[in-house]
């Protein structure tokens, strides 16, 4: 089964910019999922069990360096990336 996840990070701090950044740097270096950025969110996609795994993992790295951080997460059944709605 496939996944698409929609994901945003905020953390709760004046150095928000970074711990974003390295956020998707690790996303950019997990096998078996592709990620796409935008102004507003980062897409990961691919199979399910492999992003849950990836994602269960980088939000606890995420948690334990800074608790103070929300996630906010939208999850498709299917791998829309490359989705044209046209």
């Amino acid at each position: 089964m496939q996944v698409s996840i929609d994901i945003s990070m905020y953390p709760l701090s004046d150095d928000y910019l970074r711990p974003i950044q390295a956020f998707i740097d690790r996303l950019h270096e997990l096998d078996g999922v592709q990620v796409a950025c935008n102004t507003l969110s980062t897409q990961v996609f691919g199979d399910y069990h492999t992003v849950m795994s990836a994602m269960t993992d980088e939000l606890e790295a995420v948690f334990s360096k800074n608790p103070h951080t929300v996630f906010v997460m939208k999850l498709v059944g299917t791998n829309r990336c490359g989705f044209d709605p046209e």
